[in-house]
């Protein structure tokens, strides 16, 4: 299997302190290079691995690596896009951004916690990180990001009529509010594994109808740990995406 772990010399002890440690999984050596490289000089400790097989290996062999920020790329061979993020999140704390030189498909955008285009610079990821700050309102859920996938809505307003379209939308708010109420259930009694069943059917549902926000908030449920973190947060931030959700198809799909 091809792995590579390499760190990147720091410029001083400061600076390692006080950026994060970053993990960069590219398959594409001049992209992984060239990005290595200009986070390098700009600071950050940076890890490379060659492919999503090769970046859980390297999590898995070394207790002590723990980044605290992913950098992958959308598009690889073998094991890539939410299956590779959902590895990752069982294995690594870290925050997960996808990189990619054009908009990564929905499913994969709900997944991760963010997006950079390439070519991006720091700055972009440093705002990244900025939006992420712990004790941050809502660290989870950005009210600015896109309810519904354009494409998706798209695609359903070409095969059916916008009745049909409301109705689609309306079964999954209906099923949201009885998941969230199970969801406040579950974490009442402290159950983990019922948290994570809850987590992986919302992002299903969600992410087969494009609700990017919702699908994307199932995502880093089904990931919950058994500390239960993120949990409650989550659940409030699920209830304001429900909320958008139902906004949105007031103002796109009126009855």
């Amino acid at each position: 299997m091809a792995l590579e772990m390499h760190t990147r010399p720091m410029f001083s002890r400061s600076a390692q302190r006080e950026l994060p440690v970053v993990l960069l999984i590219d398959d594409d050596l001049v992209s992984r290079e060239v990005t290595a490289t200009i986070l390098t000089m700009s600071g950050y400790t940076v890890h490379t691995a060659v492919s999503g097989a090769g970046s859980l290996e390297m999590l898995g062999a070394t207790p002590t690596f723990r980044p605290d920020v992913i950098l992958m790329d959308a598009q690889m061979p073998g094991l890539s896009g939410p299956e590779l993020i959902a590895e990752l999140r069982a294995r690594a704390k870290a925050l997960i951004y996808v990189v990619s030189g054009s908009e990564p498909p929905p499913e994969i955008a709900a997944a991760a916690d963010g997006f950079l285009l390439k070519p991006f610079d720091v700055d972009a990821l440093r705002r990244l990180l900025h939006e992420h700050k712990t004790g941050a309102p809502s660290p989870l859920l950005d009210p600015n990001a896109p309810v519904v996938s354009a494409e998706v809505l798209a695609q359903l307003r070409k095969i059916m009529p916008e009745s049909a379209v409301r109705q689609i939308y309306s079964a999954v708010i209906v099923d949201l509010a009885r998941r969230m109420d199970a969801l406040d259930a579950a974490i009442a009694k402290g159950d983990a594994a019922e948290i994570r069943r809850i987590g992986h059917a919302i992002k299903g549902a969600c992410g087969m109808a494009g609700a990017l926000q919702t699908a994307r908030l199932g995502a880093l449920l089904e990931s919950e740990d058994n500390h239960l973190d993120n949990s409650a947060s989550l659940l409030r931030d699920l209830r304001a995406a429900v909320r958008g959700l139902e906004r949105m198809l007031d103002a796109e799909l009126p009855a």
